[in-house]
């Protein structure tokens, strides 16, 4: 699929607006004046508008929403390749604001007649787009296992602070399923609990460089998450890291980062380019010299 695809996948998200405009037009006149509008997580009311309120609030939420999946999609539409993950994104957010127009067009059914408010969808579906999300994200552009013999260094990058900071809405999600009873939420706070047990623990382990004869690979909790072959390698060296770019592993396709803090060394490979983050980056460098003379 070209680039002209991605935008017109891109310009689909914009439809929310529409179909809910057009759902409140033609139920106007039978929505009460004074509307429910939200609800406590037993699916009890606990807020109240106008309808000329709700149809404001409804409209400006989507464009909040579609807005910002917008602007990131287009940020990677225009610094990365199109790649397996950034299609995964493009379906991410294709269901994340669909299921909120699911959610919007519920609140309008309660109001109507009474129906349930169903947050089902919101509680399952998302922490199920995101373990996608990330499932892609880590099997994509890993290149093929190199030997695991004749390792000359290991180098770690290890991220326990953020597995301390990870660790804080892991007990939020724990608290969730020992207070709540409806499955549903129950369900959906297990998900997200999973979801940041791995990103805690995958912190705490760090990434793992791996530098050897026949090129540099990197893991994390015994996962491996990229190869580079050592003739692969064209020049590197030591760079700051940008904390606006966050923390983890970043970047699509063969532009990736590995790193929990602000020091690297940036790697630039036939296909694109690594950023390895380390505390002491003049060891990678040092470690990716040896890379070198073998590969020579």
């Amino acid at each position: 699929m070209n680039r002209n695809t991605w935008r017109g996948f891109i310009a689909l998200l914009w439809l929310a607006l529409p179909v809910m405009g057009l759902r409140y037009w033609l139920l106007w006149d039978r929505l009460p004046v004074r509307m429910a509008s939200h609800f406590d997580a037993a699916g009890n009311v606990n807020g109240w508008m106008s309808r000329a309120q709700s149809l404001v609030f409804t409209l400006g939420f989507l464009a909040f929403m579609v807005t910002v999946s917008s602007v990131i999609l287009y940020a990677i539409h225009r610094n990365y390749p199109i790649s397996t993950l950034s299609w995964g994104l493009v379906a991410f957010f294709h269901i994340e604001i669909w299921t909120i127009v699911a959610l919007l067009n519920s609140t309008l059914n309660y109001n109507l007649d009474g129906s349930p408010i169903s947050v089902a969808p919101l509680l399952v579906i998302t922490p199920v787009a995101i373990l996608g999300v990330i499932g892609i994200g880590f099997a994509e552009k890993r290149g093929v296992a190199l030997p695991p013999s004749d390792i000359l260094a290991e180098e770690v990058q290890s991220g326990k602070l953020w597995g301390a900071i990870f660790a804080i809405p892991l007990v939020a999600a724990g608290s969730v399923l020992a207070v709540v009873s409806n499955p549903t939420m129950r369900f959906g706070a297990g998900l997200l609990g999973l979801l940041f047990v791995g990103v805690f623990a995958m912190a705490w382990d760090g990434f793992h460089y791996y530098f050897t004869r026949h090129g540099l690979e990197i893991r994390t909790l015994g996962f491996r998450l990229k190869s580079i072959p050592g003739g692969q390698i064209r020049e590197y060296g030591v760079e700051s890291w940008n904390p606006m770019l966050g923390y983890g592993i970043r970047g699509l396709g063969n532009h990736k980062a590995y790193v929990w803090g602000n020091r690297g060394v940036r790697v630039h490979m036939d296909d694109g380019e690594v950023f390895l983050g380390h505390s002491d980056p003049q060891r990678i460098v040092h470690d990716l010299d040896l890379i070198k003379q073998f590969a020579h």
